[in-house]
């Protein structure tokens, strides 16, 4: 019988979950929703509570803890300046975790994590600004190339 074994190890190794629920912490604060399977989404839950709680309170020694946890300065700044005002006036439930079918290849269960009255915004950080029409058609053409003899007069000058 499993009773009171703590948590999920996901057939992995104590370190392998570690950096997995590293970064899973950064990309859910960083995106504010992400896409995993579902015995993962229901380990990160209580991670990302705790981190936002952490975050609550403003201070040295709280940054510290928080920047040993995700070792990311950009998501531990967004803890204490974007999340933690959002949530000061709720007590936990930061996160939910909503079932999103069966991955196709293997058939394993989905399910999106997401902050509660998360920013539509953060979704699109990574993606690139669109550039004005003389930019675009300089970064399409490929630099011009040098043919053999060029390159063969070049080195015997």
């Amino acid at each position: 019988m499993r009773h009171r074994l703590g948590y999920r190890k996901l057939n992995r190794t104590s370190e392998h979950r570690k950096a997995l629920f590293k970064n899973m912490l950064n990309s859910l604060i960083k995106y504010e929703q992400i896409i995993t399977t579902l015995p993962k989404a229901k380990e990160l839950k209580p991670q990302i509570d705790k981190v936002i709680t952490i975050g609550k309170t403003s201070n040295l020694s709280n940054k510290k803890r928080l920047f040993s946890k995700l070792q990311n300065k950009l998501s531990v700044d967004k803890v204490f300046n974007e999340l933690s005002g959002r949530y000061s006036k709720r007590n936990g439930g930061y996160c939910r975790v909503l079932k999103a079918g069966f991955r196709t290849g293997d058939d394993a269960p989905m399910a999106v994590i997401e902050l509660v009255d998360r920013n539509p915004e953060a979704k699109k950080v990574d993606v690139p600004k669109k550039v004005d029409e003389k930019n675009a058609e300089k970064a399409k053409t490929p630099p011009a190339v040098e043919s053999k003899e060029t390159t063969k007069k070049k080195s015997k000058k």
